[in-house]
């Protein structure tokens, strides 16, 4: 019975359902072979590399894990800089770009360097690029339009301390299991990820859940319109202007 038990196979498992993940998925997560399953039923105890696992990718609280506090998440430091850069041969860092199809595994792999070396990178020589951390992740869905659409590029630079965070900027957002482009309201317990397509509620997560931070600097889109303009459109506009002049006169 669920009763009998220990603490901490219990509150394993409900990380895992939080999070909504089959065994065998929360079992590669923390680099555990096979599943969690014994883990759950409590044949197997949790190790300290499973304990530092669940820190890194959701702030678990050890002394909440095994029974020994109410606290389930240990706060953050405000620190929400990156925890791998890469550099080109001239040591200049490089931009990486994070698809789509990468999000769930960046946010699972914040601290893998050999991952990261699978990521597709370039360099950008301006300035404004210079003497900061960059990162280019594509945007997913139409939860910001009209101001980014899917499939489109943002270049973000990574962002010190949440304490730096403007409600007016966007930014690239990495939880636990996802990467989001929102703007953002942070105060010390929850923090609300706000989309600029009304149609979309905004999404509150507890702040120590927040990886890393970046603000969306620029985009890479190939959705290039020009508005349509017509002479007749510029007669019309010429002949008001000299309407409106003449009703001065």
């Amino acid at each position: 019975m669920i009763k009998d038990l220990p603490i901490a196979s219990i509150r394993f498992k409900s990380i895992r359902q939080e999070q909504k993940l089959t065994q065998q998925t929360f079992a590669e997560c923390l680099g555990i072979s096979g599943t969690t399953a014994d883990i759950e039923r409590g044949k197997t105890k949790i190790s300290g590399e499973i304990v530092t696992k669940l820190f890194q990718l959701y702030r678990i609280n050890p002394l909440w894990l095994f029974g020994e506090s109410n606290e389930k998440y240990l706060h953050p430091s405000d620190n929400t800089l990156p925890k791998v850069v890469t550099l080109n041969s001239e040591e200049q860092e490089n931009v990486m770009m994070v698809p789509v199809k990468a999000s769930a595994g960046y946010a699972h792999n914040l601290q893998d360097v050999e991952w990261y070396e699978n990521l597709p990178a370039f360099d950008l020589p301006l300035p404004e690029y210079r003497n900061a951390t960059h990162r280019a992740f594509q945007v997913k869905g139409d939860s910001m339009h009209p101001v980014l659409h899917q499939g489109e590029w943002v270049i973000a630079r990574a962002t010190e301390r949440l304490s730096d965070i403007k409600p007016d900027n966007l930014y690239v957002v990495v939880l636990p299991d996802t990467v989001v482009v929102k703007k953002m309201i942070v105060t010390n317990e929850h923090t609300q990820l706000i989309s600029i397509n009304k149609e979309y509620p905004p999404i509150e997560c507890p702040t120590s859940e927040i990886q890393e931070v970046w603000q969306v600097v620029s985009k890479i889109t190939t959705n290039f319109e020009v508005p349509e303009y017509t002479y007749d459109k510029l007669a019309q506009e010429m002949k008001a202007g000299f309407e409106a002049i003449k009703s001065r006169l």
